[in-house]
């Protein structure tokens, strides 16, 4: 059973990815300028990962799914850092957005995955 607490966080996290993933097709330019030159199809990467992002923004909102799409959120997460590190370590992308977004990837990883754990009823 989740807590008010979390519920209010799990929300606010749905919301969240909901709208970051739609972005992905809203403003794709901002997700393909931080595309590394090694990762190859940049346009269906950016694709998948909206799709990804917003499929698990509307996975947190199904009991059913909650926990399998806080793992699949984790796995995105992990899976972007790369682009996150190319924008930071680019001149001229996003100097200090990308810088401080390195930090939060983490705590974005414990919010998922609080705020979809369960305690047993008792």
């Amino acid at each position: 059973m989740l807590s008010a607490t979390q519920k209010v966080f799990l929300i606010v996290a749905a919301i969240f990815y909901i709208f970051a993933g739609t972005m992905h097709f809203v403003r794709p330019d901002f997700y393909l300028r931080i595309m590394p030159p090694y990762i190859p199809w940049h346009v269906a990467m950016v694709d998948i990962s909206g799709v990804a992002e917003f499929a698990g923004g509307v996975g947190l909102l199904i009991p059913s799914l909650r926990r399998a799409a806080a793992w699949g959120l984790v796995a995105l997460l992990i899976a972007v850092f790369p682009a996150n590190i190319y924008a930071a370590t680019s001149p001229g992308l996003f100097s200090w957005l990308a810088w401080a977004r390195l930090p939060i990837q983490p705590v974005l990883i414990w919010w998922v995955l609080a705020c979809t754990k369960t305690t047993p009823r008792g």
